[in-house]
């Protein structure tokens, strides 16, 4: 699965959090939160987490 990082930064905009506040939630260290940021894909487990944490589903992140 790939992100779709205009929606990722969106949503990371409109949750009025830092990354390192994000990577708290998303259950990883602020590091990791970053690297799966970065990656070109992604397991289905890393998406949800990453979506959990900003308080949308993950098909609201991801490539269509």
């Amino acid at each position: 699965m790939q992100l779709n990082m205009k929606k990722v930064n969106i949503q990371i905009a409109n949750s009025g959090l830092n990354k390192t506040q994000l990577a708290e939630k998303a259950g990883v260290s602020r590091q990791r939160f970053m690297m799966l940021l970065n990656q070109r894909e992604l397991t289905p487990v890393s998406v949800g987490k990453i979506a959990k944490a900003l308080g949308v589903k993950a098909e609201d992140i991801v490539e269509d």
